[in-house]
């Protein structure tokens, strides 16, 4: 992300409402303190009242408050989309998960590998911002959104969108806004009960296009059964966090720039981690357009790139689930790990608990087995084969002992090191589990015959050695590149249909 900002571009943009720059930059206005988005429906500000932003974070830093007509909370989220810094995109995610509601700069430092002082350093380069700004700026509009699409009680609020206190909370608010959270909640919401876990509809914004049709294609054969459930109109799976069961589901919505999250979780602090595990789940932070530009670049690719406009990397809803999946995957079909990982999950899981009460549901009946029971399982009494089981247990044992072990790869270098260092994972295994469920924007399994078969379906025989030098090409998104290449082989994803926006 380029902080560097072209006051002349910006000022055009914001004059044409150009839905393609929002979540790239931000207008403070001087005369009335407040900062918007590119698209905002208000009279466009005279040119000297102007000052432009790379994010929120810079533009509420800056003692400029958010609109409530165009509600910067609903831009997409790009601040991750920092190019090569991988390091500022780690720390960015862990943020959104809530590590420095509680933890501190030099401890998220520490889980990403540098000192405290030059992780400061490379987010004023990168945002020109702190890491407490950008923790205290997702607070405060994830608390606005919650204020405004949800009926939870004003405590719930504080409590889901990670402030330590109520008095913290209300203060923040009404200096913010300048007026209470109960006179900023939308008129037409209503407090919750607390009687019973809540029902949460919330939006999940993103920057156009998305193509759900190829989402959903990808994870239809994958889906594990009892798991998860996926369909054209969308997507649900059970969650557990805490030890508490949850239901999730998303949809699409035509013609917006946004997906439906709805969630029944009981413990509403953990929501805003749940909101980041979405997300990343749905790849909505990801800045398709400038991806799709850089790959479109390869004479070989770039066809292919413009059939799937808005093209997502399906991720994962825990790092370690994707990576037992990855592991069963070896050497078979699709189909057949889809049958190990419902087996799996019915044999080891736990029965999913709403309210004290089992789910009634014939698609979501359980949550996926927790480490400490998959370490000391013999799997091979549900018919994986010895190797793969051995495989499964030993990370398993691992990610027990250490609960962070799968969120604390400093590269994408040192995540294919250390997990190959486990039995039973080669390249194509960490490379897969890097690239759904660590994020890496750089990983390619460059062994997957998938990917050997969609090059020679393409005209292109190559060799394994060859792709991965091909490869170097499309740094550093070589995932959406595979993830195009796998989208190639099959036909029946109609680039016409389903596609978001």
């Amino acid at each position: 992300m380029n902080i560097n900002l072209d006051p002349d571009s910006c000022y055009r943009a914001i004059q044409t409402k150009d839905v393609r720059f929002d979540g790239r930059i931000f207008v403070g206005v001087r005369t009335t303190g407040i900062f918007c988005r590119p698209i905002c429906p208000a009279q466009t500000p005279n040119r000297e009242n102007c000052q432009f932003f790379a994010n929120a974070a810079t533009a509420y830093e800056s003692g400029f408050r958010p609109c409530l007509r165009c509600r910067p909370e609903l831009s997409p989220n790009l601040l991750s989309q920092v190019g090569t810094a991988a390091t500022v995109s780690r720390s960015l995610r862990l943020i959104a998960a809530g590590a420095l509601n509680d933890g501190t700069v030099a401890e998220l430092a520490a889980r990403v590998g540098v000192s405290d002082r030059h992780l400061r350093k490379l987010f004023m380069k990168h945002l020109g911002t702190s890491p407490i700004a950008v923790a205290q700026t997702q607070r405060l509009l994830f608390a606005k959104q919650l204020l405004d699409e949800t009926s939870l009680s004003i405590t719930d609020v504080a409590m889901a969108a990670g402030f330590s206190s109520l008095r913290r909370f209300n203060t923040v608010i009404r200096e913010t806004y300048q007026r209470s959270p109960t006179e900023l909640r939308n008129r037409l919401s209503k407090p919750g009960v607390a009687a019973q876990t809540p029902d949460i509809t919330i939006k999940l914004p993103f920057s156009p296009p998305y193509h759900w049709a190829a989402f959903t294609q990808f994870l239809s054969p994958r889906v594990t059964p009892g798991l998860e459930a996926v369909g054209p109109n969308g997507y649900r799976r059970t969650i557990v966090l805490d030890g508490v069961h949850g239901v999730v589901e998303i949809r699409p919505v035509h013609h917006q720039n946004y997906l439906i999250a709805s969630i029944r979780f009981a413990k509403v602090a953990r929501l805003a981690q749940i909101v980041e595990r979405l997300r990343r789940l749905l790849d909505l932070d990801a800045h398709v357009s400038e991806i799709a530009a850089h790959l479109q670049q390869d004479a070989r690719l770039g066809p292919v790139v413009l059939m799937f406009p808005g093209l997502r990397i399906p991720g994962a809803w825990d790092a370690f689930e994707l990576a037992i999946r990855a592991i069963l995957g070896q050497q078979v079909s699709v189909a057949a790990a889809t049958t190990l990982a419902g087996r799996l999950v019915r044999t080891y899981g736990d029965r999913l608990m709403i309210d004290g009460m089992p789910w009634v549901d014939s698609e979501l009946q359980f949550v996926f087995p927790h480490p400490e029971r998959l370490a000391t399982a013999d799997l091979t009494a549900i018919g994986i084969p010895r190797s793969r089981a051995i495989a499964i247990t030993t990370l398993a044992a691992t990610v027990a002992e250490n609960h962070q072990f799968l969120t604390r790869f400093q590269s994408l270098e040192d995540a294919v090191h250390q997990l190959s260092q486990l039995p039973g994972i080669g390249e194509w295994t960490a490379h897969y589990i890097a690239m759904r469920g660590l994020r890496e924007p750089d990983a390619f399994p460059a062994a997957d015959l998938g990917l050997l078969r969609a090059m020679q379906q393409l005209g292109h025989s190559v060799t394994k050695a060859e792709l991965l030098a091909l490869s170097q090409a499309w740094h550093p998104w070589r995932d959406y590149a595979a993830m195009v290449l796998w989208s190639s082989l099959n036909s029946t994803v109609s680039t016409q249909e389903k596609q978001l926006a």
